[in-house]
């Protein structure tokens, strides 16, 4: 029984270090962007104190033990907290990077120091040959857990936050049971006083957790939070202020309600406009519904098809009221059918009961920020979409700033025309976001300029729509690399651009 909680014990010390890990670099990633520099770091950093912990343990000489347990407690308290400190530092300081890097350097030591302090416990008592294997396979068996509960587990159901406060408590139970496992070679009483000091200031922390993320959002995104959610993909968060609401998905703002309308009249009515047939329209990503609801201005739409990832945010688009105040309630529309699924594996092939081409793609992807959405802009997914696509059918797609981001832009037209499009580049400027980037492509050539418009409209007619086609020097054309699946140049080019403008 002994030897089967020490192995519990090897297990969960992985589990709680990998996780500690995970939730540093997606916090980061949420309060300083750059997701590629974060999470790169992040690991470099852990893993390399780690390094350190384990090279530190060799000066252990007494009480070897309870030197062990003191880690786990240690390890526990700072990976539990790590992620409420970096919250609170962002909301009142500036000097956020430089606590991250201390809060995963301290937890990277600790972490590293466990599992030779506790093999050099072991070997008192088992044959090192017997055991040592072991404990190093358990050690990789608790990394894979780690990994997957957290994604799939912890992270959609808690949060970040509490995700990290929750290992946090589970690494402190997993010391105080260790003193009963190793009981004999420890003063149990004094560590189990620590840890029940370290339990209860973790569970204080759970307590005060939502207050915390609430604190940090308002201070990030400058208005206070009318609706927030962590989900298996992003952190969802809507702001309300006297001018209107914000959607904002991992920090970055999607939409304002102040000048929507002009963003999404933009990226819409122009490809329907330059259709032959607008009978079955595709929309990839746009979630909130406001593509969907400019879509259904035109009176021939017979289908809408909207292929989003994210349920929680189709789901928010249908049940706030705010929010279906602001999308007509379009995705209640009996023309509009949902799909929560990743796009790119939608696309490979036609689903009975949906239509197997479409007369006009709108594709609302959010900013390639990362690899994940990166994929949705390489040339294999356009080449994908251009199977789908109907004779005559037109594509648009929202391609980020031809002003801040210019190479990144070009970047999207050159991976179309890769991809076998003819692309006419257009911009549209909304004040939430300044000039924005668009791109109208078609399978048969470049697409003539739109000049049929639906009514109602708040931004466009004849002579707006002809403008957007007219790109001013400074956001003219650049050299710029197609966006590959195997070479993803287009979120190198973004993130470069983006920080740099930001700095």
């Amino acid at each position: 029984m002994g030897l089967f909680l020490l192995y519990v014990t090897v297990v969960v010390v992985a589990t709680c270090g990998l996780v500690y890990e995970l939730v540093a670099g997606a916090i980061s990633t949420y309060l300083m962007g750059d997701s590629i520099t974060q999470l790169s770091t992040v690991i470099g950093v852990h893993l390399s104190a780690m390094g350190v912990g384990a090279w530190l343990s060799k000066w252990v000489e007494d009480k070897v033990a309870d030197r062990f347990v003191e880690c786990q407690l240690g390890a526990s308290l700072v990976g539990g907290l790590g992620g409420p400190i970096l919250y609170l530092t962002f909301a009142s300081s500036s000097h956020v990077r430089l606590v991250l890097y201390l809060l995963v350097a301290g937890a990277g030591v600790l972490v590293g120091a466990e599992l030779p302090l506790l093999m050099r416990v072991v070997q008192r008592r088992f044959a090192m040959k017997d055991v040592v294997s072991r404990i190093l396979a358990l050690d990789y068996v608790g990394a894979l857990v780690g990994a997957l509960v957290f994604g799939l587990v912890f992270l959609p159901a808690f949060g970040i936050l509490r995700t990290g406060i929750l290992f946090g408590i589970l690494g402190a139970l997993s010391a105080l049971w260790g003193t009963h496992v190793l009981g004999p070679y420890l003063e149990p009483k004094p560590l189990r006083v620590r840890g029940m000091i370290v339990f209860t200031v973790l569970v204080v922390a759970l307590v005060f957790s939502q207050r915390i993320v609430r604190a940090a959002d308002e201070a990030l995104l400058l208005h206070p939070v009318a609706f927030a959610k962590q989900t298996q993909y992003q952190r969802i968060v809507l702001t309300q202020a006297r001018a209107g609401m914000s959607l904002f998905l991992d920090g970055n703002l999607q939409f304002s309600s102040v000048d929507e309308y002009r963003y999404h009249e933009a990226l819409v009515h122009p490809p329907l406009g330059a259709a032959k047939r607008r009978a079955n329209v595709l929309v990839l990503g746009g979630g909130d519904g406001l593509a969907v609801r400019e879509i259904l201005r035109w009176k021939d739409v017979e289908t809408v098809t909207l292929v989003d990832l994210d349920p929680a945010m189709t789901e928010l688009a249908r049940d706030l009221p705010k929010l279906r105040e602001l999308n007509g309630d379009s995705l209640s529309n009996p023309r509009v059918r949902v799909l929560n699924e990743d796009a790119m594996v939608w696309i490979t092939e036609p689903r009975p009961g949906f239509p197997a081409l479409f007369d006009a793609v709108v594709v609302d992807f959010p900013d390639p920020n990362n690899f994940a959405l990166g994929k949705l802009y390489t040339v294999r997914f356009y080449r994908l979409l251009k199977e789908r696509l109907a004779p005559g059918a037109v594509v648009s797609v929202q391609s980020t700033s031809p002003l801040v981001a210019r190479r990144s832009f070009w970047c999207v037209v050159r991976t179309m025309e890769a991809a076998g499009f003819g692309v006419r580049p257009y911009h549209a400027f909304v004040p939430s976001f300044g000039e924005w980037g668009y791109a109208l492509a078609s399978a048969e050539g470049t697409p003539p300029i739109p000049t049929a418009l639906p009514e109602g409209l708040r931004y466009l007619d004849a002579p707006q729509l002809a403008s957007l086609f007219e790109i001013a020097p400074d956001m003219g054309p650049v050299e710029a690399k197609p966006n590959r699946l195997n070479d993803q140049t287009l979120v190198r080019y973004y993130e470069e651009e983006w920080q740099r403008w930001v700095r």
